[in-house]
């Protein structure tokens, strides 16, 4: 059986004519699907029954369920989904006075084995299709408009697996999303964060993509990034300072570095010093100053609040725009870091 979510408006034109069905109706079965978002083609109710009958023996439409989710008390909520062949993902939505973002995944488990991070000690199980991200997106939004009343404002792509390595179907997704016949949100609120695949950093630009890009860089060295980040080894800070600009270059869009704060292994003024000589390298517009969340799999610490302060404040006498994020969700595993699939108490939908 086929994905009805995967056939062309042109295909499915085609099958309603041998079908003896008007070619008007490939619009209205697009509609359900990508503006009303059914799970069940029954659930089209101004096509006849006939026609319903059909297409369920021929396609389904695999929607992605929330399986269960949890509530931090600072109003993150933390979702585990369920895909139609049995496998698990994470989102979450965070919530704050000014914005609604939804933090969503694109792969099933992770190839990349980063040591600070619980999803990377996952084995990839497969790669997320775009309508399976879509559905994310969509489910996140319903539960902030259930929950605050608002829709999403924003979407980060930071949960598990890396997007770079799903270019395809993350791409796909992203055109559906900021479609004015889906979701219709501006490209220029969706951030796609990488752990630095140069190759295809350089191909964003190259496609001259409109949405934001974060490098998730966490040491500002070659030594230390290899010791904590595998992928470094092939994609060293040279190859990715060369991407960033080249992606900067073709679409002038925001460039943000990420960085997680490690006690007594990349918080020193000497790896401050570090981090602002590659800043400058690059026309990042922000350097985001992460408090690291712990996992049972990783013996990582985060800094003293003395030794953090520090660093932030070496980072701003030397004139370089940076934040210190606080986390969110820590209480329930959802912050940085810390999506990995594992059951918890729950509280159903």
């Amino acid at each position: 059986m086929n994905n009805l979510r995967h056939i062309s408006l042109e295909d499915l034109q085609t099958q309603l004519k041998l079908w003896g069905e008007p070619a008007f109706r490939a619009k209205q079965i697009q509609e359900w699907i990508w503006k009303k978002f059914v799970g069940d083609i029954n659930e089209m109710t101004n096509l006849s029954k006939s026609l319903r009958e059909k297409l369920a023996e021929n396609y389904f439409i695999p929607k992605v369920k929330i399986h269960h989710s949890q509530y931090s008390s600072d109003g993150t909520i933390k979702n585990r989904l369920i895909l139609h062949d049995g496998h698990f993902t994470e989102s979450v939505l965070i919530p704050t006075e000014k914005r609604m973002t939804a933090c969503v995944s694109s792969q099933v488990g992770c190839s990349l084995s980063c040591k600070f991070c619980a999803t990377g000690y996952l084995p990839r199980k497969r790669n997320l299709d775009y309508d399976e991200i879509v559905d994310e997106v969509t489910a996140v939004n319903e539960q902030a408009l259930k929950h605050y009343g608002k829709p999403l404002t924003n979407i980060v792509f930071m949960g598990m697996g890396e997007p770079l390595l799903n270019y395809k179907n993350v791409m796909k997704a992203i055109e559906k999303i900021t479609s004015p016949d889906c979701l219709g949100m501006s490209p220029r609120r969706i951030t796609v964060s990488t752990a630095g695949v140069a190759k295809m950093i350089r191909q964003l630009g190259d496609d001259q993509v409109r949405f934001k890009l974060a490098l998730s860089l966490h040491a500002a060295s070659d030594a230390k990034r290899n010791e904590i980040m595998p992928i470094n080894e092939t994609n060293n800070l040279k190859e990715l300072v060369s991407a960033l600009n080249h992606f900067y270059t073709l679409t002038k869009n925001e460039i943000t570095f990420e960085y997680i704060l490690f006690k007594d292994l990349n918080d020193s003024l000497q790896d401050a010093d570090d981090l602002i000589k590659l800043y400058r390298q690059v026309p990042a517009d922000l350097v985001n100053i992460i408090e690291y969340n712990p996992i049972s799999a990783a013996d990582f610490q985060k800094p003293d609040e003395a030794v953090t302060n520090r660093f932030m404040k070496h980072l701003e006498t030397k004139k370089v725009n940076a934040r210190l994020r606080r986390s969110r969700g820590k209480d329930i595993d959802a912050a940085c870091g810390q999506l990995a699939n594992v059951d918890h108490p729950t509280v159903k939908q």
